[in-house]
């Protein structure tokens, strides 16, 4: 079928996609600073921020960070003088960090750094937060119908924002939604922490070496997928001895009302013999 000139792709991002040519550059990258430096960490990242992962690299100029895709990092490493072991512990939302610092700074750094953040939609909260009746001057006026579309009960009362009651943004525990994360930086209060943690690293000195115990989020995901499947398996299981309870009354009456009949017919037959006596 041929096909018309009219007809064009529009990209509806503003970002074009990494190609091949990208991939490869990041591979040759690693490559040379697997030889270049002598110490490789894997990290993992609490409340990932691209902002402060700049702020980071920034303190660490003398050294290279990788936070990418696990499949293309695994490939740098594949040919380098690596342990297996750091390459099977580069999983799910990891990065690496080439660096001629010894292991007691990098952890140290790391571990004494941390910064708060503005938590976003699925994040568990760590406290309640609730807001008192009243007005809120930290507010403009303009952005009250923006309040109330977020959920807050508010309203203006001579130019002022105001609540009409108590109102609780969140629970501790509670899953955020995407309007609870707004309500929470409208009020300027982080609740997540950023932070990074340092996993394990392979140094050219002694080799491999497991900083933190972790668990694989393969793992993680099979537990939650078998327990997904458990709840389902009850549901259905639920549902089928629903079914056989009803099923059982049916019988218990259909047998009753067949009792009754027998009954009845016994009834005429009794009847009968009283009228052939006579």
């Amino acid at each position: 079928m041929p096909r018309s000139k009219r007809d064009k792709k529009v990209s509806l991002t503003k970002t074009d996609r990494k190609g091949l040519e990208h991939k490869q550059k990041v591979i040759e990258e690693i490559q040379e600073c697997t030889e270049k430096y002598p110490n490789i960490y894997v990290f993992s990242v609490d409340n990932m921020r691209n902002s402060t992962l700049k702020y980071i690299r920034n303190e660490w100029k003398g050294s290279k960070f990788f936070f990418g895709k696990i499949a293309v990092m695994k490939l740098g490493l594949k040919n380098a003088d690596v342990s297996d072991e750091l390459i099977e512990r580069l999983e799910g939302q990891r990065g690496l960090l080439f660096t001629k610092e010894d292991k007691v700074t990098v952890c140290d750094w790391f571990k004494e750094y941390s910064t708060e953040e503005f938590a976003r939609g699925g994040f568990k909260a760590q406290e309640t937060v609730v807001l008192p009746e009243g007005p809120l001057p930290d507010f403009s006026h303009a952005i009250e119908p923006h309040l109330r579309k977020l959920g807050m009960p508010t309203s203006l009362q001579k130019g002022i924002v105001t609540l009409i009651g108590e109102y609780t943004v969140c629970k501790k525990g509670q899953t955020l939604t995407p309007e609870q994360a707004k309500i929470l930086k409208l009020l300027s209060r982080p609740l997540a922490k950023f932070k990074v943690n340092v996993e394990c690293c392979y140094l050219k000195d002694s080799g491999f070496e497991s900083i933190i115990k972790v668990v694989d989020d393969s793992k993680k995901s099979l537990k939650k997928s078998m327990k997904a499947k458990d709840k389902i398996a009850t549901q259905k299981n639920g549902k089928k001895a629903k079914k056989s309870d009803e099923s059982a009354t049916m019988v218990i009456e259909a047998v009753d009302s067949d009792d009754d009949v027998e009954l009845d017919e016994n009834e005429e037959d009794s009847d009968e013999d009283m009228e052939n006596s006579d």
